[in-house]
């Protein structure tokens, strides 16, 4: 398997292109006629997983509609397996973590989804991730505008006020740096001799500060955004208790997205 060297991402090169003027307006007005937000779908995989090649089509699949935000996030508790995987992080183990214990599961495992911070499903079961994307529609969906924008070389997040002010409704707000596609060789283990594409992998998790139910505004290099290969990124506001994930509660896409 190769690498190539970074020079400057495809967000690199967006940002330098906004900054001299040329894609910003174009820019601008297609997120004015951005289709809203209704899901945001995390799933949690591993390139040593045999059970999750069949999660792949389906992430791809979401990650082509507008509507939804589709996450990638590798974790780290099948390197064992007799490979590593070349994209997991701990901290998206250390999520998937954290959401068993809301929920009171003692067990993690993949591939996993969640849906909105909130719903569960195994990651393959198409039937089960439609119910709970449908659910959460008929439950009014994601309450809280969000918008994020490239302005020059720094960032813009907008994020609306809570439809009532709840400290439920209280949260974080999140820049997610995310690499667009990779196809990965995998040598060994349980998925030894297959290439698999990932879509939308999650490549760090960047808070940029609380969110109390008003109107809030941040201005954030563009550079935050630009961590190991990432090439776009999505905003997310998500409900925060004791330091454990919540539902979330608003999101936006970032460019080629």
């Amino acid at each position: 398997m190769t690498h190539r060297p970074r020079a400057r991402t495809r967000f690199g090169v967006f940002r330098a292109l906004c900054a001299a003027g040329l894609v910003c307006a174009v820019s601008a007005s297609a997120q004015a006629r951005a289709e809203p937000i209704r899901a945001v779908v995390e799933l949690f995989t591993s390139q040593g997983c045999g059970a999750c090649r069949s999660a792949d089509p389906i992430i791809r699949d979401l990650a082509r509609q507008p509507g939804v935000v589709a996450l990638t996030l590798p974790v780290t508790y099948w390197d064992y397996l007799g490979w590593k995987d070349t994209l997991a992080l701990r901290p998206f183990t250390e999520r998937q973590r954290a959401y068993a214990r809301v929920r009171g599961a003692r067990q993690v495992f993949t591939p996993q989804v969640v849906v909105d911070g909130s719903g569960f499903a195994v990651g393959s079961d198409r039937a089960a991730l439609d119910r709970l994307m449908r659910e959460a529609t008929q439950h009014g969906g994601l309450p809280i505008p969000v918008r994020g924008e490239i302005r020059g070389d720094r960032i813009s997040v907008e994020v609306g006020a809570a439809p009532e002010l709840k400290a439920e409704t209280r949260g974080d707000v999140w820049l997610v740096p995310v690499l667009r596609s990779r196809a990965i060789a995998i040598q060994g283990g349980e998925n030894g001799g297959r290439t698999a594409t990932y879509v939308n992998v999650v490549r760090g998790l960047q808070r940029l500060g609380p969110w109390t139910g008003q109107p809030t505004r941040f201005d954030v290099p563009g550079t935050l955004a630009e961590i190991a290969d990432a090439d776009s990124w999505v905003i997310l506001v998500q409900g925060a208790a004791e330091g454990r994930p919540g539902r979330i509660l608003g999101a936006a896409k970032g460019p080629g997205l």
